[in-house]
Order: structure tokens, then C-alpha cells, then sequence
């Protein structure tokens, strides 16, 4: 959906400890105007409002791309007991790639993580997106 709308296509999917969905978002910094408008970002404020709790505690966050430090940082003050993403992010990931904010023990909360989940269709969908991108301005398209 963010991909439609030209925008990086993450999407994240909040579910809470008894498997339920308490949350979807994808990328949205463009159509929101809003540089904090992250699909994780957006996926905890949604999870937060709809409990009535800013700490999701018990809950795993799926995200196609490994946060950044910004959506890390959220994550951990959000609680989420368990993170899955698709994969990694060399340039900005801060669950273990270039930062580990995550499990950083010198914060008040560290979380479980699963890194290359459907991460092939992942990677893919990133990579299509961003190769149709540069397609685009090639041809004056963007």
C-alpha cells in the first residue's frame, strides 16, 4: 500500500499476546507531511490507543524492514515483548545491524528478536520499489 502512494513500502502489523491484531500501519512520512510518520511508529500509536495503554506489553511488532533508531527507541518504550522483521537495513538499522538499541542493556527494557522473516519477499518488494524509483527518474517520470 505504501509503495502505491510512493512511499518506502513498510508495513508493520501489531498483535498482541493472545495472537490477536491490535494494529496496521505502512510508511506514511510523505502523505502525512511527517518525518516521524514510520509504519512502526504509527502501528504502536494505533495499538496504544485502541488499548488505552502506552505499554504493549506481551505484544510482537512485524515489520517488513529493520527499524531505524527512531522506531527502536519507540518500541522500546512501548514495551513490545517480541520484534520479527524481514530484513536487515544496512544503512540505518538499529536492531542489530548498525545500532542494537533494542537489547542494549543499559536501557530499562530489551526485547526478543527474529530477523529474516519472509525475508526473500522482503527484500524483494524493497529492492522492486526502488529500482522502479530509479526507472522513474531516468525517465523524467520523477
Amino acid at each position: 500500500m505504501a509503495a502505491r502512494h510512493g512511499e518506502v513500502p513498510v508495513g508493520a502489523v501489531l498483535v498482541d499476546g493472545m495472537g490477536q491484531i491490535l494494529a496496521k500501519a505502512c510508511n506514511m512520512p510523505i502523505r502525512q507531511c511527517d518525518p516521524t510518520a514510520h509504519a512502526e511508529i504509527l502501528v504502536l500509536r494505533q495499538g496504544a490507543k485502541k488499548i488505552g495503554n502506552y505499554r504493549l506489553t506481551g505484544a510482537t511488532l512485524y515489520v517488513t524492514l529493520e527499524p531505524c533508531p527512531m522506531c527502536a527507541g519507540a518500541i522500546v518504550l512501548a514495551r513490545i515483548k517480541r520484534l520479527v522483521y524481514g530484513i536487515e537495513d544496512p544503512k540505518a538499522g538499529a536492531c542489530g545491524t548498525v545500532f542494537n538499541l533494542i537489547q542494549d542493556p543499559r536501557l530499562n527494557h530489551c526485547l526478543v528478536v527474529d530477523q529474516g522473516v519472509l525475508g526473500a519477499k522482503c527484500k524483494a518488494l524493497i529492492q522492486n520499489f526502488f529500482q522502479e524509483r530509479r526507472k522513474g527518474r531516468q525517465e523524467g517520470k520523477i
